[in-house]
């Protein structure tokens, strides 16, 4: 630090916590005239947290930006920040590459919380000045410090007490995975220092959210940390398109041994979304019974639904009475395949509502199909494949789901445990 005299503000007294944000584009000021306005701190990683090394300062009308060294600070306030340089054209310059910007590269970014299984945003950051120092100490992602980010600074301030705890989330540096040099312009995300224990104590369902949020590079990087166990269920939870681009990222011999972990039709899950080449150079390094076994239920899988419907089934016009069924359902379902649901269709045989068995026997005896059946029917057309047909059950969670052509017409009903016996088991 520049030598100083007994009039020196307060402001460089020890232990004294500062926001980012409170000092974003201030004034840099020399001998009291404004120079330039603080756009950055260049920070280096020393021990346990950063120390900030260097002001990166924007000029206007076009002079070049400024990098000044902290021991040229006299005085740092939220109003602005007193240099003590004699000449700035030595201090004309661009951060090099090799050094890292607080503010963009960790402002805005995302991090991992480990105790709340999902990823946040950094907001803000909070530094300590200690002996002369300036040393970042944590990252906030709280709602308050999201305001600030916004620019509503006065409503954070209105809305969030000093004692609440969703003004400030804080995350300490020390939980921060010491960022690479020769780093560019970094765009990624902030990396915590996520240990593999820790990631172990996450259910592979919250594991596989958080790596749908995060970056490609940070997902390849959490994902090669998990064992092999752990990286084969979070695998199978993750959604498709985040699964391509994983399996995109490992080696084969790698996907090898994840596939070769699973069943057959959660192998085949996979593998059918990723395109035919890739499919096939995995498929041709398995197990040569393996791979037969997931071959086949892709194959299965790209057949359609409307080969494995009945036509065994309760269908009424609109107008049938909710007590002609009910007191003659026994007739009425034998040797019928699918029991319960009623499909309610007009004359030309168009699917118009459903009802279900349980909701038939709790209506009024006088009513109508009509006024008791649900109008919104989730239906498969008759081009689905069996795969498409699975993954409907899986969503709504239905028994059995009807097949209906371009014009609406019921051709058929598709029960669960045909199309999950189709697609998972009947290889097994």
């Amino acid at each position: 630090m520049a030598q100083q005299d007994s009039a020196n503000s307060s402001a460089m007294a020890g232990d004294l916590v500062i926001l980012l944000s409170d000092i974003l584009n201030v004034p840099v000021l020399r001998s009291g005239k404004k120079i330039g306005s603080l756009t950055d701190l260049v920070i280096v990683e020393t021990a346990k947290i950063p120390e900030v090394r260097s002001l990166y300062v924007s000029r206007s009308f076009g002079n070049p930006s400024l990098l000044i060294p902290w021991e040229n600070v006299h005085t740092l306030t939220g109003r602005g920040i007193e240099v003590i340089i004699s000449d700035l054209k030595p201090y004309e310059a661009e951060p090099a590459e090799d050094v890292i910007l607080l503010r963009d590269y960790v402002l805005d970014k995302k991090v991992i919380d480990l105790e709340e299984n999902e990823v946040e945003v950094v907001y803000d950051i909070r530094l300590v000045l200690r002996n002369k120092k300036l040393y970042v100490t944590d990252v906030d992602t709280g709602k308050a410090a999201r305001l600030r980010r916004l620019g509503f600074g006065f409503l954070a301030k209105v809305l969030y007490s000093s004692v609440d705890p969703e003004a400030e989330q804080m995350i300490p540096w020390t939980c921060i995975q010491p960022l690479p040099t020769n780093i560019g312009r970094f765009k990624g995300n902030v990396k915590l220092n996520v240990l593999k224990e820790n990631l172990s104590e996450i259910h592979p369902v919250d594991l596989a959210d958080i790596l749908e949020e995060v970056d490609h590079d940070q997902r390849v990087m959490l994902f090669s940390t998990l064992d092999h166990e752990h990286a084969t269920d979070t695998l199978e939870e993750i959604e498709p398109k985040v699964q391509r681009e994983i399996i995109s990222s490992l080696s084969t011999e790698k996907v090898v041994q994840l596939i070769n972990d699973m069943t057959p039709g959660q192998a085949a899950d996979i593998l059918s979304g990723l395109p035919s080449a890739e499919a096939h150079v995995i498929l041709d390094a398995m197990n040569a019974e393996s791979a037969r076994k997931v071959q086949a239920i892709i194959n299965r899988q790209e057949e359609k639904v409307i080969h494995y419907t009945t036509q065994k089934i309760l269908k009424f016009p609109p107008d049938t009475t909710v007590e002609y069924v009910q007191n003659d359902y026994p007739r009425h379902a034998r040797d019928k395949d699918v029991i319960m649901y009623i499909y309610v269709v007009d004359e030309n045989d168009r699917l118009i509502g459903v009802i279900d068995l349980k909701e038939l026997l709790q209506a009024d005896d006088k009513a109508f199909l009509r006024d008791v059946m649900v109008e919104n029917v989730i239906s498969l057309p008759t081009g689905s494949t069996l795969k498409e047909g699975a993954q409907e059950f899986a969503r709504y969670g239905f028994r059995a789901l009807p097949v209906v052509d371009e014009e609406n017409r019921l051709v058929g009903v598709i029960p669960y445990r045909d199309v999950m016996n189709l697609t998972h088991h009947f290889v097994e």
